[in-house]
């Protein structure tokens, strides 16, 4: 299974973007799906994730701007980001998290490339 996000670019100050998430095939015992980015330097840091009951967590940074959501068939979701800013320049990553179906249920991760977001002053 391949992840692959799109919807990045170079936008300006207080305009929007959404991020699509795409899976080559849909995963299944999906526990978590999350946006992650990164800037050079740094670590990768939480966006926002939504649980498999649909409970849903935003980094402290986001305050209110955006707003994860499923999408359908291969889509697995959406990140829309309103009010963007200049320290919203990142690589914005997708991440899947699931379980085998079967004991020991060993976890395993899908990562996506990568979608560059730029945001100028």
């Amino acid at each position: 299974v391949q992840l692959v996000e799109s919807g990045g670019g170079l936008v300006q100050s207080g305009e929007s973007l959404r991020l699509s998430c795409v899976a080559s095939t849909p995963p299944r015992n999906i526990v978590v799906m999350s946006w992650y980015r990164q800037v050079p330097g740094k670590g990768r840091e939480l966006v926002a994730s939504i649980t498999s009951n649909d409970m849903t967590n935003y980094g402290n940074f986001v305050k209110g701007r955006f707003t994860l959501s499923r999408g359908s068939a291969e889509t697995m979701m959406y990140l829309q980001m309103n009010n963007l800013n200049p320290e919203d320049t990142a690589v914005y990553y997708c991440n899947i998290r699931g379980t085998q179906p079967d004991p020991p249920y060993f976890t395993w991760d899908l990562w996506g490339q990568g979608t560059q977001v730029t945001v100028s002053s």
